[in-house]
C-alpha cells in the first residue's frame, strides 16, 4: 500500500511517498505520506513506513526495511511552525527519520523519530530506537531499547541492552576484528539488494 498522508494542523501539505523505480515494496508494506525511499532499497512484508505525522522520513540506497519494521516519528510541525527538538539534520537537510545508507533494520525493528540511524548499520531484530542517534558502522544487537542517547561510530550494542544514559552510550564498546557481527550486515545487505532485484525483475506488484 502506497499513497499519501492527510492534511492535519500538524501536517499542511498532502505529500506522495518519492519512491526510486529500483526499490521495491511489497505488496503488504506500506509507505505512506513523506517518505522518501532510495535505490534498490527492500521493504518487506508487513513493513510500516508512515510519514504522516513526523516528517520527511527518509531510507537511503540499499537500506532493507524487514518485514513488521515500523518507522514513525513524532510530529515535526504545528499549527504551520516545525518543531526543531523532533528533527534531524543531515547534510544540512532535516528529517524526522534518517535511515543512512546500507543500513539492515532487522524483523520488527522500531525506528521512532527523532531519530537517525547511519550507513552501515545493522539494527537487530525486535529493537526499539527513539529519540537517538546511532553512528555509522554499528550493530545495535537484537532486543535492544536506544533511547535519547547517540552512539558513536563503530560501536556495538549488546544484545537486550537498554540504553538510556549518554555516559552508558559513550561506553559501548567498540567493534574489533574478532567482533563476532563484524560483517553481519554486509551479507543482509547483499541478501537484500538482490531480492528488490529480483523482485523488480519479477513484476510483483
Amino acid at each position: 500500500m502506497i499513497h499519501e498522508n492527510v492534511i492535519t494542523d500538524f501536517s499542511r501539505e498532502e505529500c506522495q511517498p518519492q519512491i526510486d523505480d529500483t526499490a521495491y515494496i511489497h505488496p503488504l508494506a506500506a509507505v505512506i505520506g513523506n517518505a522518501i525511499i532510495g535505490k534498490r532499497v527492500m521493504v518487506s512484508p508487513f513493513a510500516s513506513v508512515r510519514g504522516d505525522e513526523g516528517q520527511p522520513l527518509c531510507v537511503s540506497d540499499e537500506a532493507n526495511v524487514q518485514d513488521g519494521v515500523i518507522i514513525h516519528a513524532l510530529e515535526t510541525e504545528q499549527d504551520g511552525k516545525p518543531i526543531e527538538k523532533n528533527m534531524v539534520e543531515v547534510d544540512g537537510k532535516k528529517y524526522a527519520v534518517y535511515v543512512g545508507k546500507r543500513v539492515s533494520l532487522a524483523h520488527q525493528v522500531q525506528i521512532h523519530g527523532p531519530s537517525l540511524v547511519g550507513d552501515d548499520t545493522f539494527v537487530g531484530m525486535q529493537s526499539l530506537v527513539f529519540k537517538s542517534s546511532i553512528g555509522s558502522g554499528c550493530v545495535i544487537e537484537p532486543g535492544c531499547i536506544v533511547m535519547g542517547v547517540r552512539v558513536a561510530d563503530g560501536r556495538y550494542v549488546p544484545a537486550g541492552t537498554v540504553l538510556k544514559s549518554q555516559k552508558d552510550a559513550d561506553s559501548m564498546p567498540e567493534i574489533t576484528p574478532d567482533y563476532a557481527f563484524k560483517d553481519l550486515n554486509k551479507g543482509v545487505v547483499h541478501v537484500n539488494t538482490h531480492l528488490a532485484d529480483g523482485y523488480n525483475k519479477k513484476g510483483i506488484k
